[in-house]
């Protein structure tokens, strides 16, 4: 079973090698360099948010995600996350579990909307999981994302509304 808990200081280095896995890949995160023990640390502490992804059964730390504020001021209630699943634990519905605990804990910091400003059109599996779960398309970035490889992917901006008014 999969519970999500608030990220503590000793889920750092488990936590920091899944980031960097993501990294690594180079097609879904947009940055370049990866997170050591200290900078990770300070990375996920400095975020709204950091929900932490633990096979209950194991206590094995499988995924993370960081929540935070997309913009500033007048847009300031716009929040954007990013999601990480351990490469040994894809395809377990981990992500859905990450995701559906971003959407239920956003409003609990004054945030109304969630925005992924950069979803890799050749995320197949994050595309079906926002859909599913009623997100909103904006649109297509042509070659907005650079790959590892050095060529560009298009990128297709989401949103969801959290709070109905």
């Amino acid at each position: 079973m999969i519970e999500i808990r608030k990220f503590e200081p000793d889920d750092t280095d488990a936590a920091v090698k899944i980031w960097n896995e993501v990294v690594d890949d180079g097609v879904a995160f947009p940055q370049l360099d990866d997170l050591d023990h200290e900078s990770g640390l300070a990375f996920f502490e400095e975020q709204t948010y950091t929900g932490i992804a633990v096979d209950s059964d194991t206590n094995e730390i499988v995924g993370l995600y960081i929540l935070h504020p997309n913009n500033v001021g007048r847009c300031g209630h716009i929040c954007n996350a990013s999601y990480a699943v351990s490469s040994a634990h894809r395809g377990k519905q981990i992500g859905e579990f990450l995701v559906t605990d971003c959407i239920k804990r956003a409003p609990e910091f004054d945030f109304k909307i969630l925005q992924f400003n950069a979803v890799v059109a050749s995320n197949k599996a994050a595309l079906h999981l926002y859909k599913k779960l009623g997100f909103i398309q904006l649109g297509i970035i042509p070659k907005g994302f650079l790959l590892k490889d050095g060529t560009y992917e298009d990128i297709i901006p989401h949103y969801l509304t959290l709070i109905h008014s």
